[in-house]
Order: structure tokens, then C-alpha cells, then sequence
């Protein structure tokens, strides 16, 4: 993992304060870089020999526009890290860790519903030719579909990654806590409205039984 490295110079040779040693040119050319704030990465002005890192936190009104996007009531806190490395000649691979902290009105009570998310995101980008469908439709049945498999892109765009990741994330049917769905019944008037319990197997009978009990 990459940790900002603090140099000083005493007279022309550099100095690294987290090992107290002095550091020669081959080390400093070895050094990773940090990790970029950047958003949008264009593939072909990417190093292939190796990984670039990033690491992206979106700001207020970035997070408000994607709140609004996804229909959350906000997002407090959004965190994209992670690194894109060359696989192969052509292909790119994504791997991140995502974490948020989302805002969500509840489905019953429309209180608010807090939900943290901490996940590992995956993505694959290869040529389209590689994503073609199978002649044989056979061989797509017994074959799992791999979802990180994405069109290669000119260029990436992580916010795009986070919010598609987000919507995967986040709960469909938010619902605070205690809060359940009361029993509503519709029938015509003058018609005894059917429930729950009618619609369960076997409730004919326990009615028949009821009955013949009363009878007797």
C-alpha cells in the first residue's frame, strides 16, 4: 500500500523521514505514485507495466447529484478506492473497494434509514468482440454469465462505477426499524372482506370444524 513519502534535502541528497535513510535516484524512480483524485482515466495514457491507483471521495454537491439519482434521501459519506491494471494487451481490469454511508426514507414509515456499505467492486473491461453471444445456446446455459465483463471503454469513468455500484448496494425496500405492513382488506359492500388467514391452505376446514362444533 502506497504511504506519502516526505523528503528533505540535506545539501542535494534526498531524505525519507519515515526510514531516516538517504535515498538514492534508482529509489526514487522505483517509488509508486500516489493515488489519483481524478475521476475520469483515458486507457491508452495509462502506464501498462504498472498499477494506477486511485482513490476518489466525492464532494457535497457531487454527492447531492447523486443522491438525486439514485433516489436516496443523501449520502453522507462516499469513498471509491482501488487500482486499474492492464491484463493482457488490451484488457483492463478494475478492483476497488467502495465505502458509503446512505440515506434512505423507509418504505412504510418514510422515516429515515441509515445503511452503511462497505464492498468490493470488480470490473472487467474487454474488447466487444469478446463479449460476443455464443452460436451454441447450449453452451450459454451451462456457462455462468460473468458480471464484471464490460465493453472496453477510450475512456473510465469511476463516478459512473460508484453510482452503478451504489444502486447494487443499497437496499431495494428500505425499512426502519419496527416498522411493518398492516393488513388492508377491499371486498363489495355487504360482502365480509377476505384475509390473510382465508387465503392459507386448509382454512376451509378449520371453518367447516369450527361450525360443526357450534352446531353440536
Amino acid at each position: 500500500m502506497y504511504r506519502p513519502l516526505s523528503c528533505y534535502r540535506l545539501g542535494f541528497i534526498p531524505f525519507c523521514q519515515y526510514t531516516q535513510t538517504c535515498l538514492k535516484k534508482e529509489d526514487l524512480l522505483s517509488l509508486p505514485p500516489p493515488p489519483s483524485s481524478q475521476s475520469l482515466f483515458r486507457l491508452a495514457d495509462l502506464n501498462h507495466q504498472r498499477p494506477t491507483a486511485f482513490d476518489i471521495s466525492p464532494d457535497a454537491n457531487q454527492r447531492r447529484q447523486l443522491s438525486k439519482q439514485l433516489g436516496f434521501r443523501a449520502l453522507r459519506k462516499l469513498r471509491l478506492t482501488g487500482q486499474l491494471v492492464a491484463s493482457g494487451k488490451k484488457n483492463w481490469a478494475l478492483k476497488a473497494k467502495l465505502g458509503a454511508t446512505i440515506e434512505q426514507d423507509c418504505v412504510i414509515t418514510l422515516r429515515p434509514v441509515i445503511t452503511r456499505v462497505d464492498s468490493q467492486v470488480r470490473r472487467r473491461f474487454v474488447p466487444e468482440t469478446d463479449l460476443a453471444p455464443m452460436e451454441d445456446p447450449m453452451d450459454e446455459i451451462e456457462m455462468d454469465s460473468d458480471e464484471t465483463l464490460e465493453p472496453l471503454p477510450e475512456e473510465i469513468d469511476l463516478l459512473s462505477v460508484l453510482a452503478e455500484a451504489l444502486s447494487i448496494e443499497a437496499p431495494d425496500y428500505p425499512r426502519a426499524q419496527g416498522a411493518a405492513l398492516s393488513e388492508t382488506n377491499f371486498s363489495q359492500p355487504g360482502v365480509a372482506p377476505m384475509t390473510d388467514a382465508d387465503a392459507k391452505p386448509f382454512s376451509g376446514l378449520a371453518k367447516l370444524q369450527e361450525k360443526m362444533q357450534k352446531d353440536s
